[in-house]
This record gives C-alpha cells, structure tokens and sequence, in this order.
C-alpha cells in the first residue's frame, strides 16, 4: 500500500504527460481520479494501522544501491499516519480547486502529482538517503508551480523559495552524510541509527542536530529563516498555498520528530531552551505581524509563522503531553489553514483583490461563506470545541513545566490571536456593504465540496481530540522513551 501511495501521482503525472494539452478537462479528469485513488489508499491504511503498537507498520524494504547500503525502505507509525493522510486529503480537495487553473493545464497537474509524491514519500521514508531525494523532489514542482502560475511576484517568490529550502538541504546532506560514516556498519536506515545515536559524544550530536535543523527550520518556518513563506504564499496560486501551508510546512515539524530528536536526543535535550525561546518568538512575532497586514492572504500566512511557533514549543518540551500538543497541532494547522487559504481564493476569485479595506457587509451578502469563514478563522483563534484549541491547550500544558516562562509568553501569543483574527471578520463579514460588492456571488458547490470535508474534521477533533491522539500517542510515548532513557 505504500508503494502506491506514492507511485499513484507519479503514475498519473505519466499518463499526463502523453494526454494532449488540447484536452483539459480529460487531464483534470485523471489528476481528480489519481488524488482520489491515493486518498482511498490513504484511508484504507488508516483502517487496517493498529494504533496501540508503537512500531513501524505496513514495513516495504528491498535493496537498492547495496553498495552504500541503500534501501529502499518504506513504513508508517502514529507519527507518520496523521501526516500521510493530511497530506491525501489536502492533495485531493486542493486539486478539486485547481479546475480554475486555465493556463498550460497539463504542465500544471503534471507538476502537482510529482509534488503530492514527492511529500507523500516524504513521510514514508525510513531510509535517510531516500528521505532526502523525496525532500528535494518536492522543491522543483513547487518552484515551477509558484514561478509559472503565480502572482505578480511569482518568480521573486520562487527563487527565494528555492534557494532558502537549498541552502538547508546543503546542511542536512552533511549531517546525513556524517551519521552515516560514523554508523558501524555504514547504513541510513532510520531505525537502525536511533538504535546507534546515544553513542556518538555530545559535541558531534550538537553539530549534527545544527545541520538538521536549518533543515527543518526553513520548512516549519523558523525565525529568522521565515522570510520566504510569507512571499510564496501571497504569490502561489490558492492550491498551492494549501498545500504549502497544510503539507510542506509540516515537513519541517516532522522531520524533527522522525529524524532530529531520535537520531540525536542528548543534543535535542540540551537545545530544548533555545527551542523554546524560538518558539516563543515565533508565536509573538507572527501573530504581531499578522496584526498589520491589510493583504488578506499575508495574513493568513503570518498567521502560520506564528501557530507553528506551538509545534516547536511542544517539541521543546520533551514530554508526553506537549509531543502530543505539537503533533496535533501539525495536523489541526494543515485542516484550519488549508480552510483559510481556500476561502482567500474564493474572494479573490470574485473580487479581484485581497485589501482587507475594500471589503465589509459581506456577512449579509454571502451568508455561506461568511459562516464557513467565521468557523475556520475561530478554530484558528483556538475558541474551545474546534481542533485550534485541543493542540494549542496541550502545547502550552506540556511545555509549562520545563519551561514556565516561555509558555506565559506563549499564552499572549493566543490573545494576540483573538485580535486579528477578530479584526480580520469585523473588515471582512461586518458593518455596511462596499457597493462594489452589490452582486457578489454566494460560494459555489466545487467550493464547497473543499470545505465541508476540513470543516466536519475541524469540528470532530475538537469534540473528540482521541480521533488522532490514539492514532499517535504510543509511538510519542516510546520516542519520548528512547529520547530521555527510560525504560520501556
């Protein structure tokens, strides 16, 4: 099942590429039917995974280049689970939202089925040599898919994207390349080097944890390395700002769970302070410069500079509760912020602009959308019964112990929130109708087939956060095991 998972895009961006580009409808027709296929596949594992074991599941491994010990090694556990089907999700509805998309339509889904493989395998790799060639093939489709399909400053915003997520690769290749020297025998397979990397001294496992953190802080996004997001975001199409924010952001997240704290937890424990103080920045300086913003896309996109600063202050807190929190955090961030950017797009669509000025009394025109924004911006505020809440509440309880401070600064970060979140609805729902809006049309049914699936599951998680705690606890508990020492 994994190797279809991720062989399913790259089959259907074959099967693209000897379409006529004459045939739009035909190559939409087949991008829908591949997302749907991988989304089957995707919910077909999460029913047979077994939650309550803390191992690798659904184990794919055969040789690859025995040379160097290469594997091709595949597998998913309660780390991987909730991104592998994050990741389908949002790769089916956001290519329901690319039938807007008119200009060189083959290039386009060609490129987006390389992308959803390329993250996909991402999240299955236990091999690290195969991790990083899935990391780097998720750089040039979104490179092409920004640069060619974007806004005014799509090639600015593309090559900025480029050679920030590069220069961080650079890093990880060096730290990859290393552990692999020092492991005897020479291997990259992920698990047997968590089972070697207590071994290596303190000093080394700093040196490494550095290089794999430039990695993963460029992607979350990390400040001070933040400062591509909020230009390819403004810039990317909607679609591709719902995968960059719901997917590509997580790959950061994730690579510190599955690769940075296993493969080196004296060096993860003795940066958990500075983690934490990042993470705090993140959460204040995001949510600060979202305050200003007058582009409603840039603000959304602030918005995830500053609720992933939650995921990083979980992780620093090496306990079981703010693992929890930070995990689930990746997941509830993916569903209310690929909402949001899809409501970006259906106003941009109709109006042409994103000045959060030029719009007011939209509440009683478009009632649907209003209702539907009014919900995925107050689960992004974190109001209690939406998913927002659970993981920002879990976060900052796992985090308190270790780190009183940083959490009580966190804890404005929330209030911070509230406000332009609550300014963002007052300009945009309230007060009297811009005439220019007269005849704005209600959101359509495609627009809402996009919607209605994160908004059952923003409304589910919150009400029943076990929906993926169970899936992810046991395997964070045994992380957190073999992160601090103790006995299992």
């Amino acid at each position: 099942m994994l190797t279809w998972l991720v062989a399913l895009p790259l089959a259907g961006a074959v099967v693209l590429l000897g379409l006529p580009g004459r045939k739009p409808g035909a190559i939409r027709a087949v991008a829908t039917v591949v997302t749907a296929a991988t989304l089957l596949i995707g919910l077909k594992l999460l029913v047979a995974f077994q939650p309550g074991l803390a191992g690798y599941q659904f184990v794919e491994r055969a040789p690859w280049i025995p040379a160097a010990n290469i594997t091709y090694f595949l597998g998913v556990d309660g780390i991987s689970l909730p991104m592998v089907l994050l990741t389908a999700l949002l790769g089916f509805l956001a290519c329901l939202a690319s039938f807007g998309i008119t200009e060189r339509v083959k290039e386009y889904f060609v490129f987006y089925l390389l992308l959803l493989a390329g993250m996909l395998g991402t999240f299955l790799a236990l091999d690290l040599f195969l991790f990083y060639v899935f990391w780097e093939i998720v750089l040039v489709p979104m490179y092409f898919l920004i640069g060619i399909w974007g806004g005014p400053r799509k090639e600015y915003a593309a090559i900025k994207f480029f050679l920030y997520t590069l220069a961080g690769s650079i890093f990880m290749l060096l730290a990859i390349l290393a552990l692999y020297l020092k492991a005897a025998p020479h291997t990259f397979s992920i698990p047997e080097l968590v089972a070697t990397g207590p071994a290596l001294d303190l000093k080394l496992q700093q040196w490494l944890f550095l290089g794999f953190f430039l990695a993963f802080a460029i992607k979350v996004p990390v400040f001070p390395f933040h400062t591509w997001l909020p230009d390819a975001h403004v810039e990317a199409p909607t679609p591709i700002s719902v995968l960059l924010a719901g997917v590509l952001l997580k790959m950061g997240g994730y690579g510190f769970f599955r690769i940075a704290f296993p493969l080196l937890p004296a060096a993860a424990q003795s940066f958990a302070g500075p983690l934490a103080a990042l993470a705090v920045i993140n959460i204040l300086y995001g949510a600060l410069v979202a305050m200003a913003q007058t582009d409603f896309k840039k603000l959304v996109a602030y918005s995830s500079v500053s609720h992933m600063g939650f995921v990083l202050l979980g992780l620093s807190a090496m306990t079981q509760t703010g693992f929890n929190g930070a995990m689930l955090q990746m997941v509830s961030h993916g569903i209310l912020t690929g909402g949001l950017f899809l409501l970006v797009g259906v106003l941009y669509d109709r109006t042409h602009t994103r000045d959060l000025a030029a719009f007011g009394g939209l509440g009683g025109r478009v009632p649907v959308y209003g209702g539907l924004l009014m919900v995925f911006s107050l689960g992004s505020l974190g109001l209690p019964g939406l998913s927002g809440f659970v993981s920002e509440f879990l976060a900052l309880l796992g985090a308190f112990p270790a780190h009183r401070l940083a959490t009580a600064l966190a804890v404005l970060g929330v209030v911070l929130t509230a406000g332009y979140i609550l300014l963002m609805l007052q300009r945009v729902l309230l007060g009297p109708l811009n005439p220019r809006w007269q005849t704005l049309p209600e959101i359509n049914r495609l627009e809402l087939a996009t919607l209605v699936p994160l908004l059952l599951l923003t409304l589910a998680i919150g009400l029943w956060p076990p929906l993926v705690l169970n899936l992810q606890s046991s395997s964070l508990d045994a992380m957190l095991r073999q992160l601090t020492g103790l006995p299992g």
